[in-house]
């Protein structure tokens, strides 16, 4: 079931004037400024859907996205598919599937998180976002578990080309399309071990972090430790989750991704016992202040008052398969 609400008609020159009239439901497109637990699955996607469509028009420019809610033994609700299958460029949000294959050698016994990988001055990617630029003191090595770390939490750019290292471009394809993402692939260069970070659509990354979390993507362990980068309290903090406790960001897994004008993010919504709830994709570019990377530019500000959309709209209700418990995590005074 999808709830057919966009920006185009919070305009007001669509052709469905709220997702209420469509679910039949009494919650009306304003319901966005007023967020509140919903009762049902399909209000929780009637909110989320007007909160979208409130949100990319105030932001304006492009947006793509795929979001869904749980719902109990049924397929999930579509909250909001708006161009879901417009294969675009993914950026830092294809940094899940590098991820995702690199640990699928993993679970394959093909690689170890305990291996080591060398950082040389020349694989370190002068002024990029993350760690290793920043370092100042080359060669040194790390483990691959380190190198995804840095890959999932501060969105190390270095750590691209590190996980390139063990996970060739063409063999990451591979990789991808046998686990059914034709269309999340990396953009290979003349060096094999290098890639640009290439497309996704808002559906296939959706259906990936769906695969995650449903456990058919990759094993236990794997599983929980990308999760647990996603949801460690140093993860992205400046959209989905920022309006939040860090309770309450301990509950969202997330991922964003940032480049010219573009500014995405794809992650998801876990109910209090660990249970996925709600995913989203989202994607967006052509927005005001291209240069502005920080949490004040249009569209992360967007994310920001949408995730606290989401997080209210499903506060009441289950979410549906294996139950993932946030590791908790508390600042300590060293010692």
């Amino acid at each position: 079931m999808t709830i057919r609400v966009n920006r185009r008609a919070a305009l007001g020159i669509g052709t469905v004037a709220t997702a209420g009239t469509v679910l039949g439901a009494a919650a009306p497109a304003s319901a966005a400024g007023r967020p509140r637990a919903a009762a049902t699955p399909a209000e929780a996607a009637a909110q989320v859907a007007a909160g979208y469509a409130q949100e990319t028009a105030r932001a304006g420019g492009n947006w793509q996205a795929y979001v869904s809610v749980a719902n109990g033994s049924a397929a999930p609700l579509v909250a909001v598919a708006d161009e879901a299958d417009r294969r675009i460029e993914a950026y830092s949000v294809n940094k899940i599937a590098v991820a995702v294959a690199v640990l699928d050698k993993v679970d394959r016994g093909l690689l170890t998180l305990a291996q080591r990988v060398d950082v040389t001055a020349s694989i370190v990617i002068p002024g990029g976002d993350g760690i290793f630029s920043l370092d100042g003191a080359y060669p040194s090595s790390v483990t691959l578990g380190h190198a995804l770390a840095a890959l999932l939490t501060v969105s190390d750019d270095t750590a691209v080309r590190l996980c390139g290292l063990v996970c060739p471009a063409a063999e990451l394809n591979q990789i991808l399309v046998a686990k059914g993402f034709p269309n999340t692939q990396v953009q290979p260069v003349a060096n094999p071990n290098r890639f640009y970070l290439g497309t996704s659509t808002p559906r296939e990354t959706h259906d990936l972090l769906r695969k995650l979390v449903g456990g058919t993507l990759l094993s236990a362990s794997s599983t929980a430790f990308l999760l647990g980068l996603l949801r460690s309290p140093i993860a992205f903090t400046d959209g989905v989750r920022r309006e939040m406790s860090s309770t309450e960001r301990a509950r969202v897994a997330t991922k964003a991704g940032w480049f010219d004008t573009a500014r995405h993010e794809a992650g998801i919504v876990f109910d209090a016992a660990g249970a996925p709830v709600l995913t989203y994709a989202l994607f967006a570019d052509g927005q005001a202040g291209a240069g502005d990377f920080g949490a004040t530019h249009p569209a992360v500000q967007a994310r920001a008052r949408l995730g606290r959309v989401f997080l209210t709209a499903v506060a009441g209700l289950a979410g549906v398969g294996p139950a993932h418990r946030a590791v908790v995590q508390r600042p300590s005074n060293g010692g």
